[in-house]
């Protein structure tokens, strides 16, 4: 079961190199073509802290963004306008203003010269035929095609970077009925392009449809798609709007519509990101919502859900005290693994977070779901509520068991050891459970929380 693992490296980091803990974004930090780079400090065993560094905000794999630069280095004047140079070719061939010119013009050709190029993932104008001539493509793009284009570009499947992994239609459906059924009449939509997508879709075919979405994602293919007041271009772990003023006022503007009221934002981030730059982000997203028009109510936290593997709580609970986890199964649909309705740990972990009262998310009773009267909260059909822990404490979708001796609820797989005194996997090794922190070596706490570390 995984876990928020930062030690494989932010973007650039040196291979090798053991712990690193995230500092932020840093004022006039050096960028990369994925926008202002984080900035991060080398961790050893027992030295309270390392060198500095920045890194990639978006990729922690270097093969997809080899960016590093030291903190305290001084970069000469050839190496900065080379660096310009290189982060300017590597951004997308045409701009947001002129896809949306191109997809205008796609829209008025008959059936038989619509053309989509599969290799570079592009909607095609007769006159760019003879450059793709080798290429693979799709003829006969219908409008329903161009109106579902998670359907027809390729999901980019790298888990650090993009894991675009899309929902099901299950999952879909519940979240856009359960946002019409909370009375919200406009969805930021942070990286969930299906959600975004059958909101345009209901839009376009239903007069008297009123929910409106904005889709911020880091995939700019899907520009081609949407008009600039439906699309921003957007790196959810820097808060960077590639668009620039412009598209941040997009933003802004959708947010404060009606003094900030009836929004919520929907955010599925990919699983191997870092849960503290995730979270700064939305911070700042929840900040311009609540900068409404004079007289509005900006005391109010934005409503989020927040789409995430249930084993990262403790980590999103420090940065969001106020969240409460629900029992639903999110799934999705080119996830082997992630899937609904499987036994036992073939479960999708995935759940929701969201900082709205429990007893306001009504689960399908149909799939199992129940509404448990003493948490005044729905949950699945395995959460049975414990008498001693007054909750229901299933994490899992599974039973799980009330130890005495730990004094609270595990799974039902654990075992409690005499030698670690503590709950475990019958099989586990009893020495792991004597190594202290990483950083400073001392025991009782992990080294993404040592005091150790300055964090942010």
């Amino acid at each position: 079961e995984g876990g928020d693992k930062m030690a494989d490296g932010g973007g650039g980091a040196p291979e090798g190199w053991g712990g690193l803990s995230l500092l932020g974004l840093a004022p006039g930090a050096p960028s990369c073509p994925h926008g202002p780079a984080l900035l991060f400090v080398k961790t050893s065993q027992g030295k309270e802290e390392g060198r500095k560094f920045y890194a990639c905000s978006a990729c922690r794999d270097r093969k997809d963004c080899n960016f590093f630069q030291w903190e305290n280095e001084k970069v000469s004047e050839a190496r900065l306008a080379a660096r310009e140079e290189y982060n300017r070719i590597h951004q997308p061939f045409f701009t947001h203003r002129q896809n949306v010119e191109r997809y205008e013009n796609f829209v008025q050709l008959p059936l038989s010269k619509r053309r989509f190029c599969q290799e570079c993932q592009q909607l095609l104008l007769p006159a760019e035929w003879e450059n793709h001539l080798d290429h693979q493509f799709l003829c006969g793009i219908s409008n329903a095609q161009l109106k579902s284009p998670s359907e027809l570009l390729h999901p980019l499947e790298n888990k650090k970077t993009n894991a675009q992994y899309l929902f099901t239609d299950r999952s879909c459906r519940f979240l856009l009925d359960l946002i019409i059924n909370l009375g919200f009449r406009r969805v930021l939509s942070v990286g969930t392009p299906r959600l975004h997508e059958i909101i345009q879709s209901k839009t376009s075919q239903e007069d008297d449809f009123r929910v409106r979405s904005l889709l911020l994602d880091i995939d700019f293919r899907y520009s081609q798609f949407y008009m600039e007041d439906e699309f921003c271009h957007y790196n959810m772990f820097n808060h960077y709007f590639f668009g620039g003023e412009a598209a941040r006022e997009t933003c802004r503007k959708f947010l404060r519509q009606d003094n900030g009221e009836g929004v919520i934002m929907v955010t599925d981030p990919p699983f191997g990101g870092l849960v503290e730059a995730l979270a700064s982000s939305f911070k700042k997203l929840m900040a311009m919502c609540q900068e409404a028009e004079e007289g509005g109510d900006n005391s109010q936290e934005m409503p989020m859900f927040w789409i995430f593997p249930y084993f990262f709580e403790s980590r999103i609970l420090e940065f969001f005290p106020s969240f409460k986890m629900m029992d639903y199964q999110v799934d999705y649909d080119n996830h082997a693994l992630y899937k609904h309705g499987k036994s036992g740990r073939r479960q999708s972990p995935v759940r929701i977070f969201t900082n709205l009262t429990p007893s306001m998310i009504v689960l399908p009773v149909e799939e199992g779901y129940r509404f448990c009267a003493i948490c005044q909260r729905y949950v699945s059909s395995g959460n049975q509520h414990c008498e001693i822990c007054n909750s229901c404490t299933s994490k899992d979708g599974r039973q799980w068991k009330h130890c005495v001796l730990c004094n609270k609820c595990v799974k039902p797989s654990w075992f409690h050891c005499n030698n670690c005194n503590c709950c475990a996997l019958q099989n586990h090794a009893c020495e792991e459970a004597g190594t202290g922190c990483f950083v400073c070596g001392k025991a009782g706490h992990k080294r993404s929380t040592c005091p150790s570390l300055s964090r942010t």
